[in-house]
């Protein structure tokens, strides 16, 4: 499948835009890379790579490359997918958002255990404080996207079998355990804040001061308030949240097939971008685990 598409991009590119030999040999290279990457990765059909998928690629290449030669190439995988999008075999351009891309921006900074407790002990006991409160223990405690955490309604949490029920990429639904410390900052927000800012009836979960559903804007602006307060000087996104808790897992021992479907990715290979947060936790566990991990007084 890979070979059959790249021939069919690289024709395209040499008979109808009339690129030099020398342009579509560099555009080969580079295809053939990612194609390699994506085949290893358990990607067998280039029609089915989606934005996580080259999140992991362009992880690949950050370890290897220098800013210039990592820009190239994603330009390059830009309009292969382009051509596609643009011939109707697939809907959307999974490269699209990479344009300009930073590397600070594709593996985005965590947060350190210590770093995740001042954050959420900044929220105040008024009616927001309550509610940013309960979103930033919520985001923390399951890894979900900021557009599911938003886009939650009245009924998707159930808090005495203590799980929350959403949906993501593509409509598929994943059930989420849901920690004490969350379960508590949910039931507090419910109780006490969304009734005072409630207008309207309404089955969104979180809302804002006007009553409306919150937005993405509205969380950025909350979310950087609160790390200005802690002191954090990183660079930190709402997707840092969920990098954090896909990182604490792993350190603390969780296998990666459990925070695959934690974190609703389709492949595992698109959860090992986090194992290089993880190494000295890995080297650790083998240290202990391994029969010969370490030297033993044998006599």
């Amino acid at each position: 499948m890979w070979e059959g598409a790249i021939s069919e991009y690289l024709n395209y590119l040499l008979v109808e835009r009339g690129m030099a030999e020398n342009t579509i040999t560099s555009y080969r290279k580079d295809l053939q890379q990612f194609a390699k990457i994506m085949k290893e990765a358990g990607i067998a059909d280039p029609l089915r790579v989606s934005e996580d998928d080259l999140y992991l690629y362009l992880a690949v290449l950050w370890k290897k490359m220098v800013t210039s030669t990592v820009a190239r190439k994603v330009a390059c995988i830009r309009g292969f997918f382009e051509y596609f999008r643009g011939n109707g075999k697939i809907k959307v351009n999974p490269a699209k958002n990479l344009e300009g891309i930073k590397r600070r921006q594709h593996l985005p900074e965590f947060l350190s255990e210590e770093e995740v407790d001042r954050l959420l002990s900044i929220p105040g006991g008024d009616v927001l404080g309550i509610r940013d409160k309960a979103m930033l223990e919520l985001m923390y405690a399951t890894g979900m996207r900021v557009s599911e955490l938003l886009s939650l309604n009245i009924g998707d949490i159930e808090f005495e079998a203590g799980y929350v029920r959403t949906r993501g990429k593509g409509d598929k639904e994943r059930i989420i355990p849901l920690g004490e410390v969350a379960n508590e900052a949910l039931q507090n927000y419910l109780r006490v804040s969304r009734p005072r800012l409630l207008k309207t009836p309404t089955d969104a979960f979180f809302v804002n001061a006007r009553g409306d559903r919150l937005t993405r804007q509205g969380f950025w602006k909350i979310l950087k308030s609160y790390t200005e307060q802690a002191g954090i000087k990183k660079k930190i996104s709402p997707h840092s949240l969920r990098h954090s808790f896909a990182t604490h897992l792993l350190k603390n021992g969780a296998d990666l097939r459990t925070v695959q479907e934690l974190l609703g990715h389709a492949d595992i290979a698109t959860t090992q971008i986090y194992t290089h947060l993880s190494q000295s936790r890995l080297r650790q566990v083998y240290v202990e685990t391994h029969p010969r991990g370490k030297k033993r007084n044998l006599h």
